[in-house]
């Protein structure tokens, strides 16, 4: 039984790594809406939530990298290296929050809002490293803007999506068909 749900959660953070990577085509590559929906974002919280943190760590590192060497978007440095600490931090605390919070409603949203306030975080943490390593700037404005202000209709989307599909999936008549 343990060997099977290893399996299903390597299954399920395969799926979840592919709805990151085919996501932002929902955008159609626009840059600015991809920016402001955050695509890859709703997968790799899921994956946390679903399937642990260490499986929503690596979803979170691979998601922003592989698409940017296979499809150029987002440009590898600074964006997607930023974006994978960002996303990685993202389905860790998800994963972690979830596993050591009671299991009620309102605690699934405790955990979503940690994740998402700890990886604009190191998000921004990132974005000043590599912003000084290529000898620029990064200023609390540039994250403000970046973190929040330009995120907001993704943020609103996660706060509403995210919870709503947790419960759906953890809920008893969706475990019978895993069954």
């Amino acid at each position: 039984m343990k060997k099977q749900n290893k399996i299903l959660k390597l299954v399920l953070a395969a799926m979840f790594l592919a709805l990151a990577y085919v996501m932002p085509f929902l955008t159609g590559q626009i840059p600015e809406i991809g920016s402001m929906l955050c695509p890859m974002h709703i997968p790799v919280l899921l994956c946390g939530f679903v399937c642990g943190w260490p499986w929503g760590l690596l979803v979170g590192v691979i998601a922003p990298l592989l698409r940017s060497l296979t499809l150029g978007m987002p440009p590898l440095f600074p964006t997607a290296v930023c974006m994978a600490f960002e996303l990685a931090a993202y389905g860790a605390m998800a994963g972690l929050m979830h596993k050591i919070l009671p299991k009620k409603k309102i605690s699934i949203y405790a955990s979503l809002l940690t994740a998402m306030v700890v990886g604009r975080i190191v998000w921004g943490i990132a974005m000043y490293i590599c912003m000084n390593i290529n000898g620029g700037a990064f200023t609390f404005a540039a994250f403000i803007g970046g973190a929040i202000t330009n995120a907001i209709p993704g943020i609103i989307l996660q706060i509403v999506l995210i919870p709503v599909l947790v419960m759906l999936i953890e809920s008893p008549r969706f475990s019978k068909m895993r069954d």
